[in-house]
């Protein structure tokens, strides 16, 4: 059994944890004088009886607000990275040919298809899981000569790219959104921002100081391999970020540090600024010059960009409305920022999932629609004449630094 098969969010399972927990608590007592050594005894079942009640509590939070489904999703691992998607691609999408015979048949239903693969990039040599959902009329012979506009959505950590499609559901959102006119077709790329091992490595999709380059694999190694295999726009008002939590940061930050490339962001009850915390720790071991480059606030004050972003916060969560704040004091034109302070709801899957139709009721305002394309050689990476700013070199080698944005 693996641990993706575990539901730990039933009521079944909330009762068992709660009535072993009271079993233990109540331990506690029944044995205090009992031990032999009595020391060690009580202090053994006292630690037990205390971790029991905080797992008790934990699980029945998690049960309330839908965070982790399955043992599995709360650890990030899967025995199938492929969950949730209709057709294998393979190593740098070699079998996507294939996999658009699946899309195909599912377009006559007005279905889009969500296809896995994984892609290694050019500048950084990481190789990472990557979901892509291809719209229904994709596949379409009257659309084959037209490119995309794409939506790069960033999972919240641990960041596996099915989160995505089996917690929020967005592709059956797509195909309903899509299929309603209140969304373009759009060409969707799940990226896994983190990589293994991902309960001690929140990664927040920054190039870190000597460390892997995350930021430059999903900005340009995912641009690079999109614009050559997919039939995707490659101006920068055809791109836009999106996720949710750590995602929404993500997103925040990946368009701020690459506005040559992107021209709007969501980010869904997120944050502005990279932790420095226990699960993250310094990734940018004590270098101002690089934190301050992935301060999205910072940024966006230092290097003002024609960005259009979206920000939503829950109006109990002093944490977003408080980024949030800060973000609208930052964001000046050319930059235009949009704040949704929502109903309270809590910041769990559920929310996600309700807050999602208006989100991409906001991206339609944004994104342009398909475009023809005048030949195989059209793509154009910085259409919008919009420069590059000077990023700070972290020593990663392949890692983008000052105005370099070659793919």
């Amino acid at each position: 059994m693996h641990a993706s098969t575990i539901r730990i969010d039933t009521l079944p399972f909330v009762l068992v944890v709660a009535v072993v927990a009271l079993g233990c608590a109540a331990a506690v007592p029944w044995a205090w004088d009992r031990w032999r050594r009595r020391v060690a005894g009580r202090v053994a079942t006292t630690v037990v009886a205390v971790v029991a009640v905080v797992l008790a509590c934990g699980s029945a939070v998690n049960a309330a607000g839908s965070f982790y489904p399955t043992l599995g999703s709360l650890l990030g691992t899967s025995p199938d990275p492929a969950e949730g998607t209709v057709a294998e691609a393979g190593p740098d999408g070699r079998d996507l040919g294939r996999a658009l015979g699946t899309a195909s048949a599912r377009a006559g239903n007005a279905l889009g298809s969500l296809v896995h693969l994984t892609v290694t990039g050019k500048r950084t040599g990481l190789t990472r899981d990557i979901d892509v959902y291809l719209p229904a009329v994709y596949t379409a012979p009257d659309w084959a000569g037209f490119r995309f506009p794409v939506v790069e959505w960033i999972p919240h950590f641990p960041g596996e790219p099915r989160q995505v499609a089996t917690l929020y559901g967005l592709p059956g959102q797509l195909d309903d959104a899509i299929a309603a006119h209140r969304l373009p077709p759009v060409v969707v790329i799940v990226p896994d921002p983190n990589g293994e091992p991902r309960l001690t490595h929140d990664s927040e999709c920054v190039d870190a100081a000597g460390g892997p380059a995350d930021d430059t694999y999903l900005s340009a190694d995912l641009r690079s391999w999109a614009v050559d295999h997919l039939r995707v726009r490659g101006d920068r008002e055809g791109w836009a970020t999106a996720g949710w939590s750590s995602g929404g940061y993500c997103a925040l930050d990946l368009a701020a540090r690459h506005p040559q490339w992107y021209a709007s962001a969501v980010s869904m009850n997120g944050y502005d600024a990279t932790p420095h915390d226990a699960e993250t720790g310094d990734l940018f071991h004590g270098r101002e010059d690089l934190r301050r480059a992935n301060d999205v606030s910072a940024v966006l004050r230092d290097h003002p960009a024609p960005l259009r972003l979206l920000v939503t916060a829950d109006a109990a969560a002093g944490d977003e409305c408080a980024a949030l704040r800060r973000l609208q004091a930052a964001a000046t034109p050319p930059a235009e920022l949009t704040a949704w302070v929502l109903p309270i709801a809590g910041h769990n899957l559920a929310a996600v999932r309700a807050e999602l139709p208006a989100v991409l009721d906001w991206l339609d305002t944004q994104l342009g629609n398909p475009v023809a394309a005048s030949g195989p050689g059209d793509v154009q990476q910085y259409a919008g004449g919009i420069p590059a700013w000077p990023l700070p070199d972290t020593g990663t080698p392949g890692a983008l630094h000052g105005t370099d944005t070659s793919l």
